[in-house]
């Protein structure tokens, strides 16, 4: 059967590291406080020369050169950002260019904090079709240019950085390797839980990140542990059979109270969040490979990626490595 499979994996960070304690000298707020409700410690933010298509591209490099794939095989890529570099041209195509990539397909999803997710799901479909036979699946973001820095619930949640895999379309047996199962979903109806205050269809203006912390964490509890059993029903395993759950970073509790639901070690789950904060679209593929390069992560082994994110927005996929 034809399967999309995971051949490589890269990631990418903006050069300034800030702290905690860097951001005590800027915001109403302390070390403790952002540790003890999110579990954060430090998170990396874009400077002069650093946007969402070249830490994108970056990142989409190291997984070229991790899976052995020359960026002229490439026929499709897949962005998943909420922060595009420009309205359009779609970042995608920009990655594409710098790449040197030439006729394939580009463009971008936008689902927030899920939209590696979707893209994901999105790839595996063109592939399995015949549209391509290798593709990018990139999540890439710079949230700290839509963030209200005198907003201390928020601005501290959150950081750029991108994470990237190489899909390719493979003949293989059915206990073999590839995406198994996806589940994605969406609910309008709570948008207004977690948004931005402008776009070019309303204010003109970019806008700012506004969010309804603990009315977001209660949905994201209850949508993840129920996607996350769908996949396993799809894919007729039970969660003591995943290896390795790769998580959106959003919040250590969320992933904990995730894992209590599903009956889960915390073992399983891998856990950035401490190190990037939350980096929406990026945190699921920048998680994953961080995990596979610290050698967690091995071939063979059966992973679950999940995310909620604003829209509402929310998926899972299980892959076998």
């Amino acid at each position: 059967m034809i399967r999309s499979v995971i051949t490589g994996s890269g990631s990418s960070l903006p050069r300034d590291c800030v702290t905690n304690a860097d951001l005590e000298a800027r915001v109403d707020t302390t070390d403790e406080w952002i540790v003890e409700r999110t579990g954060i410690r430090q998170r990396y933010i874009a400077g002069e020369g650093e946007t969402t298509s070249t830490l994108a591209t970056d990142a989409a490099r190291k997984a070229l050169a991790d899976a052995g794939v020359d960026a002229s095989e490439i026929g499709l890529i897949i962005l998943a950002t909420a922060t595009p570099d420009h309205t359009f041209p779609a970042s995608a195509t920009q990655v594409q260019q710098a790449l040197g990539c030439r006729g394939g397909v580009a463009f971008d999803v936008q689902a927030v904090c899920s939209g590696f997710l979707y893209a994901l799901a999105t790839a595996d479909s063109l592939l399995r079709t015949g549209m391509a036979t290798k593709a990018l699946v990139i999540g890439a973001e710079t949230f700290s240019r839509i963030l209200d820095w005198e907003d201390r619930t928020t601005c501290v949640l959150f950081g750029d950085g991108a994470g990237a895999v190489v899909l390719e379309a493979q003949d293989v047996a059915e206990d073999g390797p590839g995406i198994l199962a996806t589940r994605l979903h969406a609910d309008g109806e709570h948008k207004d839980l977690l948004y931005v205050d402008g776009g070019p269809s309303t204010t003109g203006e970019v806008g700012k990140l506004r969010m309804k912390g603990r009315e977001v964490f209660r949905h994201a509890v209850v949508n993840l542990a129920d996607v996350l059993n769908e996949v396993l029903g799809d894919a007729g395993i039970t969660a003591q059979e995943i290896d390795w759950v790769v998580p959106h970073q959003a919040n250590a509790r969320i992933l904990d109270a995730t894992a209590r639901k599903l009956g889960l070690s915390t073992d399983k789950i891998v856990v950035t969040v401490d190190q990037h904060a939350n980096t929406s679209a990026a945190s699921v593929p920048l998680a994953f490979d961080v995990a596979r390069k610290d050698g967690r992560i091995k071939s063979g082994d059966m992973v679950m990626f999940e995310a909620m994110g604003g829209g509402f927005t929310w998926g899972a996929t299980l892959a076998r490595l």
